[in-house]
């Protein structure tokens, strides 16, 4: 490959969590061989509310060469053990989304369908049971999973809560270190090749042109680039996710954190609780068609556990994806490339997997189109693949009897959940794509928590005998039991973390 080939400058348009994690990662990877220029504007707001996160954020961290401890006290995180889901199912139910898994791994069957077994012949142990991160949540206690296979400790997994503005900082600081150049101003013009189509250099209202061989739009709902100059069409998906606003305030901590975030069904969409180290998070994610803006922030402020500490802010979006994300030489990454809401905390995961997929196809100068499709799949298979988990959380519902429920029990389903809904009832079977983002264990936990049940279970569970079976589900929630009281207070296990790595 001749040298005057690569790519040799990358261009990102906006700052904010997508645009300094595309610029930490891109830094970090490519040295000085590539220059990196990031162009934001002081005047213009980040949405900045996604502050809750899922495993795979550990991936990132490590990518970058975080610090686990540094992290911590940089962007005021706590540990997060998964998903509490208050009056989803029907009013007073609760249920819990843990990281990590349930059971054990044994050879040969899964052990959800040892517990089906077990419950099909009379044993009664919750699902719930089955999990130490489920456990450790309810006692407000943390600890890191471990690496032997034989100790429950395996059997966990975790992620963060944190202030999204201060880990931007956080890596602003970082990426300015590692040579990134940023670039204060607004876009002004989009300068394009007519013969090819490609972005040749973006211009700011400032007059400053900055020419580069690919271009990164971490422009948000804007979508500056991928949207406004090429024209890629956005896919509206508010038919089956019909919340299409949001009302964010902080409030004050008052009490010990509990290391998990809480999603609270309402009227018209649901509240998310997330603890910081310094405040706590609150928003109502809702349907403006049900409810007016007033309404949702009176709402939210009437439900604090603790004094707010600012005017409520509101954001509008619309839920949906871009098809072609990757478009020419220019890769959407972020708000810009599609938006979920942040149901199952999968905003940042979305614009790291982004970064993932840049980063495995990063491009030569000509940005070959097969990399660009390939990419494009990948999105899509990521995107869909979230989209009908959220749904599952909508429809599944019982006992809610508000106009947003009703049509959410009673609305067209995609083909797909049908699908998994369906094998999983008949068989307590979960055909995932060794791919998807969501596993056995939060499927598990979500089918269940909504009220649906298998049915049957593989058939390799009965040459297994009964009495085994039963044994090894009724151990398994014993050691559970005894394991969590004897770990760490959440708390402590973050302040130990912090302090060792000072």
């Amino acid at each position: 490959m001749e040298q005057q080939e690569r790519v040799r400058r990358v261009v990102i348009l906006g700052g904010g969590t997508a645009g300094w994690m595309t610029a930490a990662a891109l830094s970090r990877s490519f040295g000085e061989s590539v220059a990196i220029t990031l162009i934001e504007s002081d005047e213009i707001g980040t949405v900045g509310v996604g502050e809750a996160t899922i495993p795979t954020i550990h991936w990132f961290n490590e990518l970058i060469g975080l610090d686990e401890g540094e992290f911590l006290r940089a962007t005021h995180a706590t540990f997060k053990l998964g998903i509490e889901f208050v009056g989803w199912t029907r009013p007073g139910h609760r249920y819990f989304h843990p990281f990590g898994q349930f059971g054990a791994t044994m050879p040969g069957v899964a052990f959800h369908h040892r517990w089906l077994k077990a419950r099909a012949e009379g044993l009664d142990v919750p699902l719930s049971t089955l999990s130490l991160a489920t456990r450790l949540a309810a006692e407000g206690r943390f600890v890191a999973p471990g690496g032997d296979p034989r100790s429950i400790l395996s059997t966990l997994g975790y992620a963060y809560h944190f202030d999204a503005g201060a880990y931007a900082r956080f890596l602003r600081a970082r990426s300015e270190a590692q040579g990134v150049r940023r670039i204060e101003g607004r876009l002004r013009d989009v300068e394009r090749d007519p013969a090819t189509g490609f972005v040749v250099a973006l211009t700011t209202e400032r007059d400053e042109r900055l020419a580069a061989d690919l271009f990164v739009d971490c422009s948000g709902f804007r979508a500056l680039l991928i949207g406004e100059a090429l024209g890629e069409e956005f896919e509206d998906w508010s038919h089956w996710l019909p919340c299409d606003r949001a009302v964010a305030v902080p409030c004050a901590r008052v009490a010990a954190t509990t290391p998990f975030t809480r999603s609270t069904a309402r009227a018209a969409g649901w509240q998310w609780r997330i603890p910081l180290q310094h405040r706590t998070g609150n928003g109502y994610v809702y349907a403006s068609a049900h409810i007016s803006d007033d309404e949702a922030a009176a709402t939210l402020l009437a439900s604090l556990d603790g004094e707010p500490l600012a005017e409520p802010r509101m954001l509008r979006f619309t839920a949906g994806t871009r098809r072609r994300p990757w478009s020419h030489n220019v890769v959407a990454i972020g708000l810009s490339s599609g938006f979920l809401e942040p149901l199952e905390s999968t905003s940042i995961h979305l614009i790291q997997s982004g970064i993932a997929k840049l980063l495995t196809l990063f491009p030569d100068r000509d940005c070959d189109p097969a990399l660009a499709d390939r990419f494009n799949r990948l999105f899509a298979r990521d995107m869909d693949g979230i989209k009908d988990f959220l749904i599952l959380h909508y429809h599944a519902t019982s006992g809610r009897p508000e106009p947003l429920w009703q049509h959410c029990r009673t609305m067209a389903l995609p083909d797909t959940l049908v699908a998994r809904e369906e094998q999983y009832r008949r068989s307590g079977r979960l055909i995932l794509d060794p791919e998807e983002l969501f596993r056995e264990a939060s499927w598990l936990a979500v089918l269940n928590g909504q009220g649906i049940e298998a049915r049957g279970y593989s058939p390799l569970a009965d040459t297994i005998p009964a009495a085994t079976v039963q044994g090894q589900v009724r151990q398994f929630a014993e050691v559970v039991a005894r394991a969590a009281p004897t770990l760490p207070l959440h708390d402590d296990a973050l302040a130990a973390v912090m302090d060792a790595a000072r």
